[in-house]
């Protein structure tokens, strides 16, 4: 890329590995106990324009019991008065970044713990190589995690073990929080 241009979703594989073609400046995450929570800075908000359409969730574990209890603590709709959610489920890294570059997710669920690729760093490559990343959650070894998850450029964390109502918590004020 050249400097100062931003990558695109569609530009994302051939990134890898490139210089940081946009620098924003680091946000300060707000810590609520276990939860910590940060202001997406360019959310899709598909809710607000397509109701009836599913709200697309990626969810990268290499653990199939880490993805599944994910998926049972959101089921089938986070809130009432947000659609139903899609999930799209994968185990290893390089096929976050596939789906990834294909676009069209509205909120990614990243796993911190994973490997050999963990999901802070995923999250910091996706935030430093796509203009408009949906938001990312990344679910933390533990709550002193969460400045890793600052660091990752993560909207929000949730440590392990997964509490269900902090995570349908944090990905439903995600999924609400306004385009900045």
């Amino acid at each position: 890329l050249a400097p100062g241009r931003a990558a695109t979703n569609h530009s994302v594989a051939s990134c890898v590995g490139a210089e940081q073609s946009r620098h924003r400046p680091a946000d300060r995450v707000r810590g609520c106990g276990d939860l910590v929570l940060r202001r997406a800075r360019s959310p899709y908000h598909r809710a607000m324009v397509e109701p009836s359409r599913p709200l697309r969730i990626l969810v990268y574990s290499d653990n199939p019991r880490t993805r599944e209890q994910v998926r049972l603590a959101l089921g089938k709709r986070v809130h009432p008065d947000l659609p139903e959610l899609d999930y799209t489920e994968v185990a290893t890294g390089p096929m976050v970044i596939r789906h990834m570059d294909e676009g069209g997710f509205d909120l990614v669920i990243l796993d911190g713990e994973a490997a050999p690729v963990g999901g802070m760093g995923i999250a910091k490559q996706l935030k430093d190589e796509i203009a408009d990343c949906p938001p990312i959650l990344v679910l933390t070894g533990r709550p002193d995690d969460a400045w890793l998850a600052n660091w990752s450029r993560a909207d929000a964390a949730v440590p392990h073990p997964i509490d269900p109502i902090r995570l349908a918590d944090a990905v439903a004020g995600l999924l609400r929080a306004p385009v900045q």
